[in-house]
């Protein structure tokens, strides 16, 4: 168990999906896992993790229509955004999957390009989703404007696409690929990456980091990943532990109480 004195923040997770569950919230808390963000992806999972964030403190939500989704049309989910919740911290996950195209790509850059619209209306930070659709992702930024709080989730990109997303402002947010053997550019990525701009994440129930493969992911798992950060960084894992928690902070404009 971390020491109480380190607190983690699991900056994306799924509390609404199978196998992960409210319960997980106790279990991230005795491992140091303080302060969670649970992401929606469509109108439902929305809600839910709404309902989630109302009833748990340290948790917040967002709202968001993942590109899978997209085909369903922002409509679905723009409601919950017209008087949100204070718990309400981010548009997304939204963006671009080009690896599964479970939506027609034109509805997935439509759904994009009108979520980074509310989340400038709403003054809310940006979660992104972006899989081999990196050209078409700065261009709709581009065409948009990069909102001022901006994080790619789940970095899955190499040095090179690092610096990309770096110059426009964005924060990188890694999660247990950083731990995979096969992972060499995400690790390139990590190291590139200024420490006033890394988070850290589960992207619960995906993705376990090693040595949890093949286990449901989970919040409580945070630490692992973000040790392996700190190995890459070639800083202390507590010292992570609480830029990560500042960085935060800082995207979702959490109140920072560290003593």
């Amino acid at each position: 168990m971390e020491s109480p004195l380190v607190r983690w923040t699991d900056s994306h997770c799924h509390l609404p999906f199978e196998g992960v569950g409210e319960g997980a919230i106790d279990d991230a808390r005795a491992a140091g896992v303080t302060r969670l963000i649970t992401i929606g992806t469509d109108a439902t999972s929305s809600g839910e993790a709404i309902a989630i964030a109302r009833k748990h403190e340290g948790v917040w939500a967002t709202v968001g229509l993942h590109p899978h989704d997209a085909k369903n049309g922002v409509a679905t989910v723009e409601p919950l955004l017209d008087h949100p919740d204070p718990e309400v911290v981010a548009v997304g996950e939204c963006g671009l999957d080009y690896h599964y195209d479970h939506s027609p790509r034109p509805a997935q850059r439509e759904a994009f390009a009108e979520q980074i619209a509310l989340a400038h209306a709403r003054h809310l930070a940006l979660v992104i989703h972006t899989r081999e659709a990196w050209d078409d992702t700065f261009d709709i930024l581009s065409a948009e404007g990069v909102p001022e709080r901006t994080v790619f989730h789940c970095f899955t990109g190499g040095e090179a696409e690092a610096l990309r997303c770096l110059s426009v402002g964005a924060w990188l947010s890694f999660s247990g690929i950083v731990t995979f053997k096969n992972a060499a550019d995400v690790r390139a990525a990590a190291s590139a990456c200024p420490m006033d701009r890394i988070l850290v994440e589960t992207d619960s129930p995906f993705l376990a980091p090693v040595p949890h493969r093949g286990e449901a992911n989970r919040p409580a798992l945070v630490p692992v990943v973000g040790a392996a950060v700190a190995a890459v960084k070639g800083v202390a894992a507590p010292d992570l532990a609480e830029t990560t928690w500042v960085n935060t902070a800082r995207v979702f404009r959490l109140p920072d109480d560290r003593p």
